[in-house]
């Protein structure tokens, strides 16, 4: 799958993008490598998340599009918990 400028990219366009990755991982998420259609079973951190640093619909969707902040460029489809992980303890 080829990476995309997420920062480019209208909402009708990342949820494309995002499905493309759910397809290319078989459904897996990229970081947990858990089943995207059941519920994150990477509970790294889970009880530290500080969901005040989120907007208040963050977990409205359960499949995210993770990208690099830094680049913008996409990197692959992860479960919303896994994002907030990422984001809050790798800066990703």
């Amino acid at each position: 799958m080829e990476h995309v400028n997420y920062d480019r990219m209208s909402w009708q366009e990342k949820r494309s993008i995002r499905l493309e990755y759910v397809k290319s991982q078989n459904g897996f998420c990229h970081h947990c490598k858990g089943d995207l259609e059941k519920p994150s079973k990477s509970h790294v951190h889970a009880s530290k998340i500080d969901w005040t640093k989120f907007p208040p619909n963050f977990r409205k969707n359960p499949i995210h599009l993770h990208h690099n902040h830094m680049t913008g460029m996409t990197i692959g489809a992860v479960h919303a918990h896994c994002n907030a992980v990422l984001w809050q303890y790798y800066g990703e």
